[in-house]
């Protein structure tokens, strides 16, 4: 039995890229096995930056195929599409004949039986793999016409041991691999799969993603038993890191105490968005530690790797802690005006158009919740108040969040605190919406304003997009009403906004 093995060696290919790419190779390959009636064990894909790895074990060396009649066009087309029918099957017209069934009289080709060896197959379906990937971002480099995730640099393809020659685009494939290592590149040949991967071991290049990630929880784990540690992992943030290391050394770092005054959001977004680390929790004390880990792509022998990210989060940090002694003072109220400035859509107005929109339709949604509508109206009128902070503009997806805590620092009644940072729920579909009387009203009054905003100047989703995200609009707008068991006439609201 052969087994297939195929590396796309490139520059390194962000995470999502890879993960899509991984998916459509794999199915790609699904596709080719079955239309062929390929038996196989194994067919997997691994990845890791700079490497796509396609693996297929147990193959037999070639496949034999039954005799088959293909059906073309029917009697009496013009004669260049029976031509072209004749040409797409390499046959020739000694080998056309009619055959009358249900739907009427058609050509038909007879395919006799047939011996293919496998590297044929392969060689042939190759290109049109490769050529069919698609890639939500894709680059062009030099004089080529090759549109690749990150440029590609060589195509390694081997069956049966011996190397599986074909073209993809201005690339030949060939049987050996690129190591790089301290900016100089080695050139190994393969001869199997098992040899493939003593050499990826050796120069410690974890190829499988699978590995990778088990390697990455593993250490986890253990620095989480051994210093007393909870970590809330974050999957999707580590779906990233496991795809932009191929070596993975996991690092336990830390940051000065003086920061942990600030909000554990600002600390968790530095550290998770800006960084791609992952905050520890005390056990004991059930609160955020100065303590992180850091997932490398080598060893910190030295200890320069752990203090060069202690060096760049402090000075995140302490840029954050400016502006939250600087934000938290400016009343929000006050605030209110700045908010002219800031452009929500070219056609709808300012955020501070919105808002006083807001303001006016969360009053009326008030009267039907039974609330006090001053209340409402002020929490409406400050809702959107922290997007002309600094820290907002440095942590964007901070948005209400901060809003909250700066009312709350003023003064301000906590459920008209809550409204702020609520008000933007829900946020996916699996994300909890407001349960407060107060909030509820402001996310309606936000959610009916956007959608009727968007669709009186014909900005609808269609079929393909939603750039403006109505549909999550508007299905959050029917979670609150559905899971608050809430009472609202919506056609009205839609009327009076």
């Amino acid at each position: 039995m052969a087994e297939f093995l195929l590396e796309l060696y490139s520059e390194e290919i962000p995470p999502k890229l890879q993960i899509d790419a991984r998916n459509n190779l794999l199915q790609n390959f699904k596709n080719i096995l079955f239309e062929n009636d390929i038996k196989h064990k194994n067919l997997e894909v691994f990845s890791c930056p700079t490497r796509i790895v396609v693996y297929i074990n147990n193959l037999p060396i070639k496949i034999k195929k039954p005799e088959i009649a293909i059906k073309g066009p029917k009697v009496g087309v013009p004669e260049n599409i029976l031509q072209n029918f004749i040409r797409s099957h390499n046959a020739s017209e000694k080998e056309v004949f009619k055959k009358e069934i249900e739907k009427g009289k058609f050509y038909f080709i007879k395919k006799k039986s047939e011996e293919i060896y496998l590297e044929n197959i392969f060689s042939m379906n190759l290109p049109k793999i490769l050529g069919s990937l698609t890639w939500k971002k894709s680059m062009k480099w030099g004089d080529n016409n090759l549109l690749w995730g990150r440029p590609l640099r060589s195509i390694f393809a081997i069956f049966e041991g011996k190397i599986l020659r074909f073209n993809f685009n201005h690339l030949k494939s060939n049987d050996q691999i690129i190591i790089e290592k301290d900016l100089i590149e080695k050139l190994a040949k393969i001869r199997s799969f098992k040899n493939y991967e003593s050499l990826m071991r050796l120069n410690r290049i974890f190829f499988d993603h699978n590995e990778r990630e088990n390697l990455i929880k593993t250490k986890f784990e253990l620095i989480c038993k051994k210093y007393n540690y909870n970590l809330n992992l974050n999957t999707k943030l580590l779906d990233e890191v496991i795809n932009i290391v191929e070596n993975p050394n996991v690092l336990l770092a830390s940051f000065s105490e003086e920061y942990l005054n600030l909000p554990n959001e600002i600390i968790i977004s530095t550290l998770q968005v800006h960084q791609r680390y992952f905050p520890l929790f005390d056990k004991k004390k059930d609160k955020l530690s100065n303590f992180f880990l850091v997932v490398a792509n080598k060893p910190d022998k030295k200890n320069l790797i752990k203090t060069g990210n202690k060096r760049v989060v402090e000075a995140r940090l302490a840029d954050a802690k400016f502006f939250w002694d600087k934000d938290k003072s400016k009343n929000l109220i006050k605030q209110i005006g700045k908010l002219k400035k800031i452009t929500f859509f070219d056609k709808i107005g300012s955020i501070y158009d919105k808002t006083q929109r807001m303001r006016k339709l969360a009053g009326l949604i008030s009267d039907d919740l039974n609330i006090n509508k001053e209340k409402v109206e002020i929490a409406a009128s400050i809702s959107k108040s922290d997007l002309s902070s600094d820290l907002i503009g440095e942590y964007p997806e901070l948005q209400g969040v901060m809003g909250k805590y700066f009312a709350l620092t003023q003064g301000f009644e906590a459920d008209v605190a809550n409204a702020i940072s609520d008000h933007y729920l829900p946020i996916g579909n699996n994300s909890v919406v407001p349960k407060k009387p107060i909030s509820i009203s402001i996310a309606v009054a936000d959610k009916i304003d956007s959608l009727v905003g968007f669709f009186l100047i014909n900005e609808k989703p269609t079929s393909s997009k939603d750039p403006f995200a109505l549909r999550r609009s508007a299905i959050g707008l029917l979670r609150i009403i559905i899971e608050n068991k809430l009472n609202l006439k919506i056609r009205d609201l839609i009327n009076y906004n």
